[in-house]
């Protein structure tokens, strides 16, 4: 079967999906215990110093993530690019975004770039990376 190629690369996505949820369960979880917490609501009159803050953005960073991620995933299974590389490409960014949550929970730095911005940009270049081969894949079958 044509997927079993990109088995590696659907695993990858699997674990870019459970780290979402994870951070979906830890944000909604924390800013669900504070005072007046009104849920579907961004935290108010909070910084990085506040768990509650990164929790948040932590989860609206890899939302907005994912969708370009995922849908060069999709363009590059169906375009047939080499699945080594397709499984390479999205193993870094679901590494990166763990790092990046990882470090988005622990340090509290408005700093930019902070040390969670290297992983930000290292998951943004795997999901270029993986971008470019679909498009040269494309041009070159054509």
């Amino acid at each position: 079967m044509f997927l079993t190629d990109y088995r590696a690369t659907l695993i990858w996505m699997a674990v870019i999906i459970a780290t979402v949820l994870v951070q979906w369960f830890v944000a909604s979880g924390t800013k669900a215990r504070q005072a007046g917490a009104i849920p579907g609501k961004e935290p108010q009159q909070m910084s990085h110093q506040d768990f509650v803050f990164r929790a948040w953005r932590t989860h609206q960073n890899s939302l907005e993530n994912l969708s370009p991620m995922l849908g060069t995933v999709v363009l590059a299974i169906l375009a047939d690019v080499d699945p080594l590389w397709t499984a390479s490409a999205t193993a870094v960014f679901a590494v990166a975004r763990i790092a990046h949550m990882v470090l988005y929970y622990a340090i509290a730095t408005e700093k930019n770039p902070s040390p969670r911005s290297y992983f930000f940009m290292l998951g943004l270049l795997a999901n270029i990376a993986l971008l470019v081969m679909v498009l040269v894949t494309l041009f070159n079958g054509a």
